[in-house]
């Protein structure tokens, strides 16, 4: 990374100037260096990976290994833009494990890791943040929990349940989290979450009133065979695949993505 690349500093000054945050999943180096010319925030190395690169039918099988590799990947296309990497499924059940696996994806070249869930999940956070580990929570639809779940399924649409969310959300924000992820909930939980916290909040099917959005490459670009709710197909907006990355941050900068048609 040069010195014009973007850290958490520059996140977390976006969100305090209202300035909107565009991350896109990504994994590999070509696509990087597309979505870094395009202006795109953030990279997020997803577990995501799962599913569109290895074909699986949820994230559950993907190892450290993997996002190491893809991390590897991702960062040497990148001058700019911030590099987040997720913890799959089984890497941080405990804290010597999650720090272990930390160490091994900001290796990797990662500014970041992020990881699921709360409850447990918080005493973890502070273990890591606090050995100087930067971390992103991630919480309401956690696809790793998928089977526990019921399925891919809206979260928090209940008042008791949207305010334990919010609570869970100022908890990992105290242990030390500098970036949360906030996925299938109602737009106005995502507004509460986004006020509530101090750190930047990223939707995916969360509302506009987050302080960023992010979307899975290959559904933006519609090679999804069916799209979730939440996304756009941003190819019908562009020739290039670059253009379309161009698309989705300029969407994503004027608050016209999501529109009321992608929430909840």
């Amino acid at each position: 990374m040069n010195t014009a690349a973007l850290t958490i500093n520059h996140l977390s000054g976006m969100k305090q100037q209202g300035e909107k945050i565009a991350m896109l999943t990504c994994y590999d180096a070509t696509f990087a260096q597309a979505m870094d010319q395009a202006g795109v925030d953030i990279i997020l190395v997803g577990d995501s990976l799962g599913m569109v690169v290895q074909g699986r039918d949820s994230t559950v099988g993907v190892s450290v290994e993997d996002i190491a590799y893809h991390t590897q990947c991702v960062s040497q296309g990148l001058e700019r833009t911030f590099l987040l990497a997720d913890m799959p499924f089984g890497s941080f059940h405990n804290e010597s494990t999650a720090m272990e696996n930390a160490v091994i994806l900001l290796g990797a070249g990662s500014s970041m890791v992020k990881l699921e869930g709360a409850g447990p999940m918080i005493g973890i956070v502070e273990y890591m943040t606090s050995r100087g580990a930067p971390v992103c929570g991630h919480l309401g639809l956690t696809p790793q929990s998928v089977h526990q779940l019921g399925g891919f399924k809206v979260q928090a649409r209940d008042e008791v349940s949207a305010r334990q969310l919010l609570q869970d959300a100022q908890a990992i924000e105290e242990a030390g989290a500098q970036m949360l992820v906030l996925e299938c909930v109602p737009a106005a939980l995502g507004k509460a979450v986004a006020a509530a916290l101090d750190v930047p909040v990223i939707g995916i099917g969360a509302g506009v009133d987050c302080d960023g959005q992010v979307l899975v490459m290959h559904d933006m670009l519609g090679l999804g065979e069916r799209a979730p709710k939440f996304v756009a197909d941003f190819m019908q907006q562009s020739d290039t695949v670059e253009g379309a990355f161009r698309a989705y941050v300029q969407s994503v900068r004027e608050g016209r993505f999501p529109s009321e048609e992608h929430e909840y």
